[in-house]
């Protein structure tokens, strides 16, 4: 295992015991890799109405956000998620919860609103005020 895959594993072992224990939900933990049709790096992460939400977990030095969300946006199609949200680490900062999440504004309104319930089928809202 390269130093590399060492400190990403350890990130995300970081993040999932932090939400196991502040979210108190035993369900939470490292989900497995499955290669193309990954499903995130951390699972068991729910709202507060029980729809999944799909963590990626980033701990590089160079920053690709576009690239990372992407990554998360596919990887909660794979696991029929409604969401994805990366979780990358913050420089300088070692506890996880000052750890930074990145999401789209779309993403942001509907954990707000709670989710939808996880039995109910989501409906994506079409563009509104899309700016070039």
């Amino acid at each position: 295992m390269s130093a590399a895959t060492r400190k990403g594993h350890a990130f995300e072992r970081q993040v999932a015991n932090y939400l196991r224990v502040r979210l108190d939900d035993t369900r939470i933990d490292i989900r497995p890799k499955n290669g193309v049709n990954d499903r995130g790096d951390i699972g068991g992460v729910r709202t507060i109405r029980g729809a999944d939400l799909v963590l990626e977990c980033k701990n590089r030095n160079r920053l690709e956000l576009a690239a990372w969300l992407t990554e998360a946006e596919v990887e909660a199609g794979n696991a029929d998620a409604p969401a994805g949200v990366v979780v990358h680490k913050r420089r300088g900062v070692g506890a996880p919860g000052g750890q930074y999440v990145t999401m789209t504004l779309d993403t942001l309104i509907w954990l707000l609103e709670g989710g939808p319930d996880f039995d109910r089928t989501v409906a994506v809202a079409p563009e509104i005020g899309a700016v070039a």
